[in-house]
C-alpha cells in the first residue's frame, strides 16, 4: 500500500493549487482518503477526506467553501482543489488512509497509512 501526494508549491493569496494523491496497491473503492497539513510549529490537522465507496465529505470549518476533495477511480487518486489561499493555509499536506470523524473533526487511525508530504506555501 503506498500513497504519493504531490502538487504543492508556492503560490500568492488568491490563488488555487490542486494536490493529487495518487494510491498504488490497492484500488480505491471503499476506503475514505483524507489530507492533513502541519505548519511550522503546529499541530497536524485533518482538512477533508472523502468516502471513495459513496463519496461523502467532511471539511475543517476554516476550509469550507474554498476547498474541495474529490476522487477519480479510474486514475485511482483523490485530489484536493485548493481556491483562494490563504497565508495561513501554508503547510505540508498529507494524504492518508482511513481516517475519522469525530464531532466535524478529522484524525488519523492506527489504520491510516501515509503518503509523503507536499508543501504549500502562500505568500506574496
Amino acid at each position: 500500500v503506498q500513497l504519493q501526494a504531490s502538487g504543492g508549491g508556492l503560490v500568492q493569496p488568491g490563488g488555487s493549487l490542486r494536490l493529487s494523491c495518487v494510491a498504488s496497491g490497492f484500488r480505491l473503492g471503499y476506503e475514505t482518503i483524507g489530507w492533513f497539513r502541519q505548519a511550522p510549529g503546529k499541530k497536524r490537522e485533518g482538512v477533508a477526506c472523502i468516502s471513495t465507496r459513496d463519496g461523502r465529505t467532511n471539511y475543517l470549518d476554516s476550509v469550507k467553501g474554498r476547498f474541495t476533495i474529490s476522487r477519480d477511480s479510474a486514475k485511482n487518486t483523490v485530489y484536493l482543489q485548493m481556491n483562494s489561499l490563504k497565508p495561513v493555509d501554508t503547510a505540508v499536506y498529507y494524504c492518508a488512509t482511513e481516517p475519522k470523524v469525530v464531532d466535524g473533526s478529522i484524525y488519523p487511525t492506527v489504520d491510516s497509512w501515509w503518503g509523503q508530504g507536499t508543501l504549500v506555501t502562500v505568500s506574496s
